[in-house]
């Protein structure tokens, strides 16, 4: 009797486990609770690219502040392969020409350039890179820079004398770590629509840089209203973002700059 009571008490056994093998196989995970969900990092925590949940201050615009040190490490690479004739300093709208507009980067070809643009940078990224090594070792005849409108577009605070200061302060770090090259400060472009908010801030920090010319090793250049239709519209062959040009954005920058890059190249 004992015997026959301990098996039925085995195949209860084994049977009650079964049912809670399926069950823990068929079951979804559980949920998150809020206290986790609550803890996890949001993406404007954690990408840097965001506009600040911290409001601008005047001295960030002139403050170094590292972002993208994988890119910066490749400039470094680039200035590693051989001479530097032509710089270009930017963010993004630099950063895109050789793949964008690839036919008119590629005539770039016989100055040696060095694309120093990287996407989503403000005036305190460039000075960060600029002040750890992308500007050791080359000895460009021309340096083009056009940096300063993520500081406006990221950051709502953001006033154009702070990013003017910023940019102001680019042209001079060049100036200091390379005495012998001419800079074309380029006006920032033209974004979004005629009546957003950037371009009243963009009209005053062009202002505000275009003093900067000397009309000898420091030249302005301001070649926005080219990227215009006559309603001050940016026609989406140009810029499909109104921000970013396409393969005819840079094709009209080319064109509208070269006139006085080959002259300061000579």
């Amino acid at each position: 009797m004992k015997t026959k009571t301990l098996a039925v008490s085995a195949v209860c056994l084994l049977a009650a486990s079964a049912q809670g093998f399926a069950q823990a196989v068929q079951m979804p995970p559980p949920l998150p609770t809020p206290a986790a969900t609550a803890t996890t990092p949001t993406p404007a925590a954690t990408d840097p690219t965001r506009s600040s949940p911290k409001p601008r201050t005047e001295a960030d615009a002139v403050t170094p502040a590292i972002k993208d040190r994988a890119r910066h490490d490749d400039h470094l690479y680039r200035i590693k392969q051989g001479p530097v004739g032509l710089a270009f300093i930017g963010d993004s709208i630099t950063d895109f020409w050789p793949h964008r507009g690839e036919w008119t980067w590629l005539k770039f070809a016989k100055y040696q350039p060095g694309n120093f643009g990287i996407s989503a940078d403000r005036t305190e990224h460039v000075l960060w890179r600029l002040t750890n090594g992308e500007l050791d070792g080359i000895d460009p005849k021309v340096t083009v820079i056009m940096i300063g409108t993520n500081n406006i577009g990221q950051q709502s605070t953001e006033l154009p004398e702070w990013a003017a200061a910023g940019i102001t302060k680019i042209v001079e770090t060049v100036r200091e770590k390379l005495p012998k090259t001419k800079i074309l400060l380029l006006a920032i472009f033209p974004r979004g629509v005629a009546n957003g908010p950037e371009r009243p801030k963009i009209a005053k920090i062009n202002e505000i840089i275009s003093k900067l010319d000397d009309g000898k090793t420091i030249r302005f250049l301001d070649i926005g209203p080219k990227f215009l239709d006559e309603a001050g519209e940016i026609p989406a062959d140009i810029m499909p973002d109104k921000l970013h040009p396409g393969a005819k954005g840079y094709e009209i920058w080319y064109n509208a700059m070269n006139p006085l890059l080959e002259e300061m190249m000579r």
